[in-house]
């Protein structure tokens, strides 16, 4: 049985401006670094109402595919408008536009410096199953 989401999991081949860009944009530092000396290779943060885990991997270690593949995982924001001008003002580059998908939804997709896409969507569903 699926519990949730575990881990979100991106590569960078700079992970010291990719730690320093991933900290602007979550206003924190990452709580945990590997190795703990030296130039790291792997670092998490933790996020959201949820506590969901963010981590990024230096690209040596990227899995590789026979062809291509992979996912994208998108972050509910409040406001995606709002979201997309911050994560451009940090340098991300739009990759799909903000597309409203129905009443309430809306998603769009960047990239980062790093070359990965990173999903935004505002959802209906997650906003009230997440209300106080």
């Amino acid at each position: 049985m699926f519990r949730g989401l575990a881990n979100l999991n991106l590569v960078a081949e700079d992970m010291p401006a990719a730690i320093d860009w991933y900290t602007r944009l979550f206003d924190a530092a990452p709580y945990f670094t590997r190795p703990e000396q030296g130039t790291p290779q792997y670092a998490e943060w933790r996020f959201g109402d949820d506590d969901d885990e963010f981590a990024l991997m230096d690209a040596r270690f990227r899995p590789a595919l026979p062809q291509p593949g992979g996912a994208l995982v998108s972050l509910h924001v409040d406001d995606i408008h709002a979201e997309m001008d911050r994560l451009a003002a940090l340098g991300a580059t739009p990759f799909d536009p903000v597309t409203q998908r129905g009443e309430g939804w809306w998603s769009a997709s960047v990239s980062d410096p790093f070359g990965n896409l990173l999903g935004l969507i505002q959802s209906p569903h997650w906003a009230a199953q997440h209300a106080s």
